[in-house]
């Protein structure tokens, strides 16, 4: 096994492309929080808040753990639009991009980061991004197991590209197809080292997604999805693991 390189953790709106070690060397530990119940997001929250690490939360809804959120200097929050019910005319969300990228902003004016939920993107989609101000987005996902370096980038619109290879419901597909590295091997690469966590997963500790399509009707119930909680690796021991190899 080769040795975790030293890294320490940080946030995705301080990548500054003029200064290579705003991101060299850093782990970027973010969230998407997917309209979770409070319980299984404050779950997720316990755990990084007991790390004492910076991460960034892509803010999918109302909740009264935002105020807990923007209460620790170490988190930044971003913003996590739906655009997929405008594919089937659906306006529950919005009745146009604009409009549901400024609804999910209005519960997090602040917000500099942006990753759609289904990392939906487009030129269009990006140009109006940045007309709201937005300056990281991180709507690019290159699997580790390509081989590929990663590094941020600029776009046409002066918007940082972040892109990143780990996320843990993907990690659970390819977990299947063939053998993961650990952290401790992951975190001895070069390059960007963005990982994507969502706390339905990190509660669960989902190792396959039949787990996650099976307790579909148990989200929203956390007692009984606890009884349900995968006893293996999954996504909470790699949350941890990477918790554990960071500093």
């Amino acid at each position: 096994m080769t040795a975790a390189r030293i890294r320490t953790f940080s946030t995705v709106s301080r990548i500054n492309l003029n200064d290579p070690a705003s991101w060299e060397g850093k782990v970027f530990l973010t969230f998407d929080i997917d309209w979770a119940h409070d319980e299984v997001l404050a779950d997720c929250i316990d755990l990084v808040e007991e790390a004492d690490v910076p991460a960034t939360w892509f803010v999918t809804h109302e909740t009264p753990l935002l105020a807990r959120l923007r209460a620790n200097p170490k988190f930044e929050l971003g913003i996590h639009p739906n655009f997929n019910f405008l594919f089937n005319l659906q306006t529950q969300a919005g009745s146009s991009a604009e409009e549901v990228l400024e609804r999910t902003m209005a519960l997090v004016p602040e917000a500099t980061a942006v990753r759609s939920h289904h990392m939906t993107q487009s030129s269009t989609l990006l140009n109006l991004f940045r007309s709201k101000g937005l300056t990281h987005d991180c709507n690019h996902f290159i699997p580790m197991t390509a081989g590929i370096t990663l590094k941020p980038w600029l776009l046409w619109n002066d918007m940082v590209r972040v892109p990143y290879s780990w996320e843990d419901d993907i990690m659970c597909i390819y977990g299947q197809q063939q053998s993961l590295p650990g952290m401790s091997d992951l975190l001895s690469r070069e390059g960007l080292m963005v990982f994507d966590f969502h706390p339905i997963h990190v509660y669960l500790n989902t190792e396959d997604l039949q787990r996650y399509e099976r307790t579909r009707p148990l989200h929203y119930q956390p007692e009984a999805l606890f009884q349900e909680r995968f006893n293996g690796d999954g996504a909470r021991t790699a949350l941890k693991a990477l918790l554990d190899v960071g500093i």
